[in-house]
């Protein structure tokens, strides 16, 4: 009974840690008319794609998660007695990049935020 309890408290305890590991997601609404694209730079680093429209306005897009493609083997079952090759299947799971795009103002201030995948 003893190990059981010692078991769950250990589990719960990674539980929390875990939960409190995670990094808050950004509110970009409360940052537009605020946030300048000097800020982004400084926090993201200098953006992977950059164009200034002919209006003034700067679109910067930054890569948040590259995309990658995980390739696992599935089980493979010898039947009994069964002395030769045997070809294993895959599955395939694939992430998609994520990036973050923003928008700002002739004045360098946030105008719109889109995270996308690609």
């Amino acid at each position: 009974m003893a190990l059981k309890m010692r078991a769950l408290i250990f589990v719960l305890a990674a539980l929390v840690i875990a939960g409190c590991a995670t990094t808050p997601k950004i509110n970009w609404q409360a940052r537009v008319g605020i946030y300048t694209y000097d800020q982004a730079v400084t926090d993201f680093g200098p953006p992977d794609k950059f164009a200034k429209l002919s209006d003034g306005k700067t679109v910067a897009e930054w890569l948040l998660r590259r995309g990658e493609i995980i390739e696992t083997p599935e089980p493979a079952f010898y039947p009994p007695g069964y002395f030769g090759p045997i070809w294993q299947g895959y599955s395939t799971t694939s992430f998609p990049a994520r990036f973050l795009r923003l928008t700002f103002g002739a004045d360098g201030k946030l105008l719109a935020e889109k995270e996308f995948s690609k």
